[in-house]
């Protein structure tokens, strides 16, 4: 992203972050949908890290800070689909593989396997990103993650 579009950045500071181009764009959707709407969707759209609850001293806070930077994966999905082998044996360049979804429908997305947060397709500077419509609450998830 050239210096120019953004003069805030020091020279060479957009080629060293990656994200430079998705956090303009988040702010540039800021701007235009007017009041901050940050907290609606739970502790993972405003970007900040949710420290635990009920302490009053740093300790607990400490510890969430060795987490915080241990990679995990984060994926969307489009759809699934169940087949025989033998459908997946017969696929070809140009094949199409119907899948459950619907067209327009929010896609799921998924850390390490577990559902997070449901949103939509953009493209931002010709690249796929998603928009979070809806992130699950921090206590679905550990239900979810009981139930196994």
């Amino acid at each position: 992203m050239p210096s120019e579009e953004n003069p805030d950045n020091k020279p060479g500071e957009a080629a060293d972050d990656p994200f430079a181009d998705w956090a303009e764009a988040l702010e540039e959707q800021k701007r235009t949908d007017g009041p901050d709407t940050s907290d609606q969707g739970g502790p993972l759209a405003g970007g900040a890290a949710m420290p635990f609850s009920g302490a009053s001293n740093d300790a607990p806070h400490q510890d969430i800070n060795m987490v915080l930077d241990i990679p995990v994966q984060l994926s969307v999905e489009l759809g699934r689909t169940k087949v025989p082998i033998k459908y997946i044996l017969q696929l070809a360049q140009g094949s199409v593989v119907e899948l459950d979804a619907l067209a327009g429908e929010p896609m799921d997305v998924l850390v390490n396997g577990y559902l997070i947060a449901q949103g939509e397709v953009v493209v931002v500077n010709d690249k796929f990103g998603i928009r979070l419509t809806d992130v699950v609450t921090p206590s679905e998830r550990l239900r979810r993650l009981s139930r196994g």
